[in-house]
């Protein structure tokens, strides 16, 4: 302390020392480098060359005596060249070495700020010992680097005059010098030491360097925050330094003690005009300052300020990254993303008969949530978030992860104008997702079956790896082509597919029958061992009679090729193997375990199905099987207690091999592609008998290449083309009308998709019925190149609401009338306004009034009548036994399905139905009745499609008719269908499951009728006939004592074993190709409402010339 003391003059002060060090510096630096470049400018002028003398090209020379251009040797590069390119590249963060550097300067120049701070509580000069100041050592070390770095910086620039001149150099000048003064003086002064707070201005620039920043709204953000504390910053230092010194010409007797704290506080009430007034400058000097400051900080704040607050509030709320959860998976959900595309999805994918759904599903769309999606969300708040962002942005995907997602899932807009735009947008989504990730599972909605061909061009697209189309033309159209054969099977499906809650009634009537059926679905179980050996139709019989399970198909593998092949209903040639997935409707997932927990020992005696569970035997293993192990879609790991068990699925969850595909559906097997040769044909058939034997000709073309549709040769639209005279004159009995009300610019609707159900090769040529187009002509041409291959197809130009023109193709006598909505549908107009075209004229058919008493004699002998008919009429008493034409005295007994765009609109098809506007779609009576179809109904299939694999392989095949992944591709090439020869292996394609329905009435099953049991009934006709039933089409009003009874049916899916049977009830059955029970006593025809006797027509009418 006396060294101190003797050395240092405490009173006396020298803070002129310490600024004239660093105006010396900088002015001595700035004259040196305007001399610099004085005498820089003079050495050139002095050297330069005569005018009249022309410099020659450094990089060529020409020798005059020949002529000839030589390139002279390149420069070399001088030492203070290569010291400045490397100084440049060190600090431009070029190099892992010179990001360090430049972050290692900017957080020594925070630690510098830091040390300010803390010496502000201090007098602004006072004597010290270097060796006992740790704040004031560290702070020397500090200006080392800086001024190295300085150095560096120096040697870098290409104009030294600017260099000197600019901000950062300006604070090394008034901050780095004074240090070393200070250690000389031993003297400590606080002086402007706070300029260091202005080296937060390159906090963006940081930040960029280490790729933080990347969008310009951050990087303006980031700008202004820091500018605006910088300033903020340095202005209180500057206050804090001349207020507790004094004004220098009082000799410093007028200071003011301030704390820094103090100034900030000072500083912010200035720049936002407040001015409480408690705090305030009283030297000459700092109220010099603040003068200038309001001006400057007035300006400043009212422009950064509410720039900031507005990129703060711009910022997106759902623009972070999804943070994977430990043990959960997740998918992403893209495309098109509204209220009710994502209520509808969440409603079927989080269905509490999923179980536990371990799944957390990411929302992927370019546009902020509305109040009602996000509201939404909030509900599902714990396994749903939202990314605002596009799948065409490789950022976006990244923020999602999406390379970890168990699945991608993009939904279409199903009510867009233009169909093509639509799918060509999501094949771009299928794009961009493919080439960021292209090993990740893609389920696609596209509106067009044409466009499908499109995503064979994707190298990475691959349904052998679980990548999936869902053509929302194709099924919709299946649909209703398979009502067409199979009135209310639409309906059916619907409801298997969907996940749909049970809804108790306690009143006797048909809504409680129907919506029994409603809450089944389908689900995938393996079989018990105690099924190997049996012939599926004697599993089937046990799962149904004992199990109360419908088994309807199984999985068929190939260990060897590790393809996959679903084979609906097959007959008794085969037999379960061991390991066997079957496909099954129940109610619950909890039901289905008991196909696989089920054991003849232990549960030979029960009786009631609910006991059937795991017992003894399975834990010792010996007799059940051991199921292979199976990945589960919901994201758990459900492990049994079997040692041997090591993961399965209850909710039909099924996952592809790496190497595994699906075969389409039910496709016939040769002994030679069975994967084990040891097995029996399936469904192989035998000799070729009666209609088999002529169409065995090589040298006709019957059927397409694969053998799975009927196939003519190309004709011309104008011999496919009926007037009305000509129509009305050929009597068209027992077909299917077609009412299309597009117009020649209205997108395209697929009719292929139509047809091709209708035209399936598992029917006989004889059974065919025949489609009559009713619409604009024009619109017809367009499609026509998809339809000129297909039989029995005619064409009649004019219009659906024209009643001559539904009398002239006969509308009372179809088996089916099918009311096709436009797609050219506006999303500007009224929703119940979409439909009107196919409303009006739904209620135009029904009130139409036709003179066929014939009909009605016919019709009655088939049992069609609905209750409550006088019940006089009978075959014996027909004019004609041989009448095979039926018909409809009133316009709503015409069998009639209607295409709806909004569901809401259900409500105006039915007159009689007490359906609240409000009630589900499939709650409604035309829906329960088969006779009105939504593309809205198609929803579920994403959800069911990510959770079984097999899932759309099986529904497609149920509803298209056979269509496979090879007719696809023959079908991308543009030219249409080809034909191919009647040989053994195409006809052999022809043996595969069909939907039937069959009457109660005066058929196999009419012992059953009058209060016969639905469990017996099905054990009889798989016994029998091979017949798999499924479902009642049962008229509405059967069990009610009514005067006037209704005609309409309603379906009931899957009863219960003790469901009592009417007389009048049809039953929906699969049926084999080769096993007709109705041959008895009528063909195939039968199965509709019609109930007609095909089998027994020789003479069809034909057309009168």
């Amino acid at each position: 302390m006396d060294t101190m003391d003797a050395n240092c003059n405490q009173k006396e002060r020298m803070w002129w020392a310490f600024l004239t060090s660093s105006f010396v510096t900088f002015v001595g630096g700035l004259v040196c480098i305007l001399l610099w470049r004085l005498g820089a400018w003079l050495f050139c002028r002095v050297a330069e060359k005569p005018a009249e003398v022309v410099a020659q090209s450094p990089s060529a020379t020409k020798m005059q005596d020949t002529g000839v251009f030589v390139k002279s040797p390149d420069p070399e590069i001088g030492w203070m060249t290569a010291v400045k390119d490397w100084a440049g590249v060190l600090i431009s963060a070029q190099t892992v070495t010179g990001r360090i550097l430049v972050v290692l300067v900017f957080l020594l120049s925070l630690g510098a700020l830091v040390v300010y701070l803390l010496n502000s509580s201090d007098q602004i000069e006072k004597c010290i010992v270097f060796s006992q100041e740790t704040l004031l050592q560290v702070d020397f070390g500090f200006n080392i680097i800086f001024l190295l770095y300085f150095g560096l910086r120096f040697i870098a620039a290409n104009d030294k005059l600017w260099f000197w001149l600019e901000l950062n150099s300006l604070v090394d000048f008034f901050t780095v010098p004074p240090v070393f003064v200070s250690v000389y003086l031993n003297r400590s002064y606080l002086g402007l030491r706070f300029l260091r707070a202005l080296r937060l201005i390159q906090f963006s620039e940081i930040l960029q360097f280490l790729n933080v920043l990347k969008t310009s709204n951050s990087i303006k953000l980031v700008t202004l925050l820091s500018t605006f504390f910088s300033t903020w910053l340095t202005a209180a230092g500057f206050i804090h330094l001349v207020e507790n010194s004094g004004d220098p010409w009082l000799d410093f007797t007028n200071k003011h003690p301030m704390s820094y704290w103090e100034c900030l506080y000072l500083m912010m009430v200035t720049m936002s005009t407040v001015g409480y007034g408690d705090i305030f400058a009283t030297t000459s000097l700092g109220r010099a300052f603040m003068v200038v400051f309001i001006l400057g900080g007035l300006a400043m704040f009212a422009s950064c300020v509410p720039e900031i607050i507005e990129l703060i509030g711009s910022r997106k709320k759902y623009g972070g990254s999804y943070s994977a959860i430990s043990g959960r998976k997740h998918i992403i959900v893209c495309g098109h993303i509204t209220f009710d595309s994502a209520s509808n999805f969440l409603k079927d994918f989080l269905h509490k008969d999923r179980d536990d759904v371990n799944v957390q599903i990411v929302f992927l769309h370019p546009l902020p949530p509305n109040l009602q999606l996000e509201a939404l969300l909030k509900r599902h708040f714990t396994q749903v978030e939202f990314f605002e962002g596009s799948v065409l942005n490789a950022g976006d995907l990244a923020r999602v992860k999406i390379e970890d997602a168990d699945a991608c899932l993009i939904i279409a807009n199903k009510y867009c104008n233009n169909p093509d735009a639509e799918d060509a947008a999501n094949i771009m989504r299928v794009i961009s997702i493919k080439n960021y990730c292209s090993h990740v599972r893609l389920i696609i909605q596209m509106m067009q079956y044409h466009n499908k061909a499109y995503l064979l061009n994707i190298p990475s697209w691959n349904w052998k790896e679980g990548d999936d189309v869902i053509c929302l033309a194709e099924l919709k159209l299946g649909f209703i082509a398979q009502s067409c054969l199979a009135p209310g099977f639409s309906t059916v499906m619907a409801n298997l597919f969907a996940m749909r809650s049970t809804v108790l009634m306690e009143e006797d009537s048909w809504q409680k029958h129907y919506l029994g059926g409603v809450a089944a679905e389908m689900y995938t179980e393996y079989l018990s061992s105690a099924f190997t050996g049996m012939s599926f139709p004697q599993v089937s019989e046990v799962c149904f009679a004992k199990l109360r399970l419908l088994l309807i198909a199984i999985e068929l593998k190939d260990h060897n090729t590790k393809d996959k092949q679903i084979l609906i209903n097959p007959n008794s040639s085969y037999h379960i193997k061991e390991g066997t997935l079957g496909f099954f409707i129940a109610q619950s997932a909890k039901e289905v375990r008991r196909a696989y927990f089920y054991c003849k020992q232990c549960h030979g005696d029960i009786k009631q199905p609910d006991k059937i569970k795991k017992c003894k035997c399975m834990q010792e293993g010996p007799t059940q099987v051991v199921a292979p192990t199976k990945k589960k879609r919901n994201g758990n790991s459900n492990e049994l207690d079997s040692p041997k068990r090591n993961i399965r699925n209850f909710h039909g969850m099924t996952s592809r091999g790496k190497k595994g595909r699906v075969i389409p559906v039910s496709l016939p097997i040769s002994p030679s592609r069975l994967p084990d040769s040891s097995l029996p044909p399936i469904n192989s058939p035998s000799l070729p008998n009666n209609d088999e034997a002529r169409d065995l000709d090589c040298d006709t073309k019957k059927y397409d290449s694969t053998g799975m549709f009927h196939w003519c040769p190309s004709r011309d639209q104008e011999k496919a083309i009926l007037s009305r005279n000509e129509a009305a004159m050929s009597v068209l009995s027992g077909h299917v009308v077609v009412c299309i009300f597009s117009t020649a610019d209205s997108p395209l609707i697929g009719l292929r998709n139509l047809v091709m159900p209708l035209r399936a090769s598992n029917f006989s040529y004889h059974e065919l019925k025949t489609i009559v187009l009713l619409g604009d002509l024009d619109y017809i041409k367009r499609e026509w190149d998809m339809l000129c291959n297909f039989p029995k197809v005619a064409v009649l130009p004019g219009s659906p609401m024209c009643r001559a023109d539904l009398r002239a193709v006969n509308v009372n006598l179809c088996d089916m009338c099918v009311i096709l909505s436009p797609n050219n549908q506006s999303q500007e107009q009224d929703p119940c306004l979409q439909d009107k075209e196919a409303i009006l004229c739904s209620l135009n058919i029904k009130s139409m009034q036709f003179d066929d008493s014939i009909g009605l004699l016919q019709a009655n002998s088939q049992g069609f009548l609905p209750p409550g008919f006088n019940n006089a009429f009978s075959p014996a008493s027909s004019p004609d036994n041989n009448v095979s034409r039926r018909g409809s005295t009133m316009g709503s007994n015409v069998p009639m399905i209607t295409e709806l765009v909004n569901d809401g609109n259900v409500q105006f098809l039915d007159q009689d139905d007490d359906d609240d506007p409000d009630t589900e779609l499939y709650l409604t009576q035309p829906f329960a009745c088969g006779t009105a179809f939504t593309i809205s109904v198609l929803d579920s299939l994403m959800s069911a499609t990510y959770f079984n694999d097999n899932a759309l392989t099986l529904i497609r095949t149920l509803i298209t008719g056979g269509a496979t992944h090879e007719l696809e591709q023959i079908l991308a090439e543009g030219s249409g269908m080809r034909g191919g020869y009647s040989t053994p292996e195409t006809l052999r394609n022809r043996d595969r499951c069909k939907v039937a329905q069959i009457p109660m009435m005066d058929g196999p099953f009419q012992a059953f009728g009058n209060g016969g049991c639905y469990g017996d009934l099905f054990v009889s006709a798989l016994k029998s006939y091979n017949l798999l039933a499924f479902g009642i089409y049962r008229f509405r009003d059967a069990e009610c004592n009514t005067k006037n009874p209704s005609s309409k049916r309603y379906v009931i899916t899957n009863p219960p074993y003790e469901f009592k049977l009417c007389t009048t009830d049809m039953i929906f059955c699969l049926q084999q190709f080769d096993r007709n029970p109705m041959d008895m006593r009528s063909n195939s025809f039968s199965q509709s409402q019609s109930h007609l006797m095909r089998g027994k027509q020789k003479n069809r009418p034909t057309k009168k010339k």
